[in-house]
Parts: structure tokens; C-alpha cells; sequence
């Protein structure tokens, strides 16, 4: 079983690729570096690239760190990227992971391109999706088979090592050994610790970046580290035996709004009802949301950093209803003492509703009642998150989400969408990403 998944590694062709598992590949990259772009302006993405800067050193491979411009070595590269994206939660996902694999992809195989340069366009897309492949698996692995609920980190390390693996290249048996030591190394540290204390932390990714980058590294000089029992267990089996013929890229989902893909169902819902009954905020006296028991527990309906506004649903649900859209710039800074979003946070109940919690993962589902002060009561039913594969964001609103958060990237747009049909797309994608952001 190993094995297959380690040939998988090293013989996966872009010639293979459907034309819309290259097609999401494009949009995985586009939402990702959108995410990244307004990620840049957080406290966290600042001190983990000065951290990369100071700690991880360029020493003979030299990759420049994303949207910054500085040196480091791959690792730090990939450390601070992944921590940049992870600022902002505004990045794709998969619900029986339960967090997160692009983040620590993308920035893994920037770092791996820029210092080691004469990687096509067209294997750069393979890449990418390889890493979702391996990664999404992985993370269904981990979660089937560890005690607790882990960060992401802890299982997208295999995703960094294997895209390593590839291309410095690794032979079998040192790829091999490389998935091993990232399985090992990663950061099995528990999400809900983060969940109910929002810090810098955060989902670890930046940490199974570097991990799975290092293992890698480790591998080549004789380190030893199998087996990944992730992979090669008989347990998760089942998990490896589709490679090249499901492709998990398709099954990921991308978020409207930045904050935890736990809130989305309230937000939505909030949103519709907003819409549908054009009542305003100062309309409002009382807001309970019903939904699954991990979404009840973000708590925080004065979150004092930009952390703790993500990582709550009381939050944001207030923002939606006040502004009747959740953007970033309402998620930090001066907009989280807004005085009239902060009233509707106050007034936000939840409550855990038992079916709801049984079909999480698979599904997130939450349901709102608003009271009016003028005695009317509206109810949205139940409602799932939008960007899910059953209910998915199409091509134009990720682009214009992009958009959004990027400002005016059309050059960098036309890059990522000319990766396969032109050679000089991936030097330009590189000098875009990995130079200061003006």
C-alpha cells in the first residue's frame, strides 16, 4: 500500500490531469494567494517572516519569502508562508480532514520552485494537486486513526514531504523514510485548545509545513523515519487504493468569509434572512442559533484580536447582520470595537441540536431565529455552508473573491491561468508572489 502511494509521488504526469481537476489546481493557487495577500497585514504573518528571516537563514538553497522579498532557506520559506495564509482564515478545506491542505501545499512548492529553479508550469500544477492528494488522504488517515482532534499541521506535513520528495528528487525508498519523519515530526498538537483560546497558533500549518520540508531534507542525507502509518496502515487502506482515479482536489470547499468554516452555516443563514426580510440591525432584539456542538464552542462575542474574531461565530454572525457581508477589514483592528455590531454579538445565543452534531463532519448545518422589537419572529431553517462541493462556489465568485482580497492583480490572475500554456508563466508567478508587496 506504501508503495503505490510513494510510485504515485513520483509518476503522477500533468498529462494525466483531468481538465477540471487543472482547472480547480488554478483556482486552488488563485484563492490561496488572495488569502495570503490580506493575510500580509496581520501582526502574525509579520513576525513569522521576521522569525524565517532571523532563525531560518538562506544557507546554500535560497528561497524568497511570499509576498515579502526577503531570503530564507525552504524551510523558513515554507514556515512563514503557510503561517501567512493561516492568518487569514479565509483558505480552502475539506470537511473529514476537518481543516485545511492548500495551506501548507502552495507555500511548500513556492519555496521548493524558487530554490530550485526549472520547474514548468505544467508540473508546478501537477504538484499542486499531488499535494492535495496525498494530503487530504492523510488527513482522513490521521483523524481515523489518532486518539484526539489534531491540527492541520500534524497531517499536511505529508503533503510538504511528498512535494520535496518529488522534486529534489527523492528516490523510493528515501521517500519512504521522508513521509515517515513528517508523519513523526508533525505537529500533533489539539485543534480545540485553539478553538477555545484563539492565539497565533492557530491550525499549525505553518509548523507541518516546515516539518514536511525538513523530513525531506532529512531523508536525502540518510535519515530514517518509516513508516507513515497514516499510509501504510490496513486500517485506512481503503483511502490509497483511488489515487489517479478520485481526485480529492475536486472535493474541497472554499469559504465566502474568513473566519472558522464552522460559522459559515450561521452566517449564511443570518445573510439569507437579512435579505429576504430586509429588517435592519437596530430592528433586532434577540438572535439564537442552533447548530452542531464544535461551532457552539466559538464563544467569543468581544474578541479583542483579529485570532479571536476568526475563531468565532458570534462575531461575525453579528457582523452579517449589521453590514449584510463578513470582510476581512471587519475582523480586525478598529472594527472590532464597533459599538453596533458588538450589541449583537451580546445578544447571540447558541445552543447544540443533536442531530446537526451527528452529521458533522460530513455536513455543517446551523439554523437561526431572529426576534423583531416589533414582535415578529423569522426563522432561516436549516442551512448549510455555502462553497461546499453540494453547494459550491463557482468559478466567477472565487475569482471575484480573489479580487477582492488582492486589489488590483490582474497580472498575477493571468499568471496563475497561463501555468500551462506558457513557459514563462511560472518565473513571472514566482517574482509575483515572492517579492514585497507594495
Amino acid at each position: 500500500m506504501g508503495t503505490s502511494a510513494i510510485a504515485f509521488i513520483h509518476e503522477l504526469s500533468f498529462d494525466v490531469l483531468p481538465q477540471k481537476v487543472i482547472d480547480q489546481a488554478k483556482l486552488c493557487v488563485l484563492d490561496l494567494l488572495g488569502v495570503a495577500m490580506a493575510g500580509r497585514s496581520t501582526a502574525l504573518s509579520h513576525i513569522a517572516h521576521d522569525h524565517a528571516a532571523e532563525f531560518f537563514a538562506a544557507g546554500t538553497l535560497r528561497s524568497r519569502m511570499l509576498f515579502d522579498g526577503r531570503a530564507a532557506s525552504p524551510l523558513g520559506a515554507g514556515l512563514a508562508g503557510a503561517m501567512t495564509i493561516d492568518s487569514c482564515d479565509g483558505h480552502d478545506g475539506h470537511a473529514q480532514t476537518k481543516g485545511h491542505v492548500g495551506v501548507t501545499v502552495l507555500p511548500a512548492l513556492l519555496a521548493l520552485a524558487d530554490a530550485l529553479p526549472g520547474m514548468s508550469g505544467r508540473e508546478f500544477l501537477a504538484c499542486i494537486v499531488l499535494g492535495y492528494e496525498l494530503g487530504t488522504r492523510a488527513g482522513i488517515a490521521l483523524h481515523a486513526s489518532a486518539c484526539d482532534y489534531h491540527t492541520s499541521g500534524a497531517w499536511n506535513a505529508l503533503a510538504a514531504a511528498a512535494l520535496a520528495a518529488r522534486v529534489l528528487p527523492l528516490d523510493m525508498r528515501q521517500t519512504r523514510e521522508a513521509l515517515g519523519i513528517a508523519e513523526y515530526h508533525g505537529p500533533r498538537s489539539q485543534m480545540m485548545r485553539c478553538i477555545d483560546h484563539p492565539t497565533m497558533v492557530k491550525d499549525g500549518s505553518g509548523w507541518g509545513c516546515m516539518a514536511g520540508l525538513s523530513a525531506a531534507f532529512l531523508a536525502r542525507r540518510g535519515f530514517t523515519g518509516a513508516p507513515a502509518l497514516t499510509i501504510e496502515q490496513d486500517a485506512t487502506r481503503n483511502l490509497w487504493s483511488d489515487l489517479g482515479e478520485r481526485w480529492r482536489i475536486m472535493e474541497q470547499y472554499f469559504k465566502p468569509q474568513p473566519v472558522c468554516r464552522w460559522a459559515h452555516p450561521a452566517i449564511d443563514a443570518a445573510l439569507a434572512l437579512k435579505s429576504r426580510h430586509g429588517f435592519t440591525s437596530e430592528q433586532i432584539r434577540a438572535v439564537n442559533v442552533r447548530t452542531f456542538h464544535h461551532a457552539t464552542r466559538l464563544a467569543h462575542a468581544a474578541p479583542a484580536t483579529t485570532e479571536e474574531a476568526q475563531y468565532s461565530l458570534l462575531f461575525p454572525v453579528a457582523v452579517a447582520l449589521r453590514h449584510g457581508v463578513v470582510r476581512f477589514d471587519s475582523l480586525h483592528g478598529d472594527a472590532l470595537r464597533d459599538k453596533d455590531v458588538l450589541r449583537l454579538s451580546h445578544l447571540i445565543r447558541t445552543e447544540d441540536h443533536a442531530e446537526y452534531t451527528s452529521r458533522f463532519p460530513d455536513e455543517r448545518i446551523a439554523e437561526i431565529s431572529i426576534e423583531l422589537f416589533d414582535g415578529r419572529r423569522v426563522d432561516s431553517g436549516p442551512t448549510q455552508a455555502l462553497g461546499d462541493p453540494a453547494l459550491p462556489l463557482d468559478a466567477n465568485a472565487i475569482r471575484a473573491k480573489f479580487r477582492h482580497f488582492a486589489g488590483a492583480s490582474s497580472e498575477l490572475e493571468r499568471a496563475v491561468d497561463a501555468l500551462d500554456a506558457n513557459d514563462t508563466a511560472i518565473a513571472l508567478l514566482l517574482d509575483l508572489v515572492l517579492s514585497p508587496r507594495v
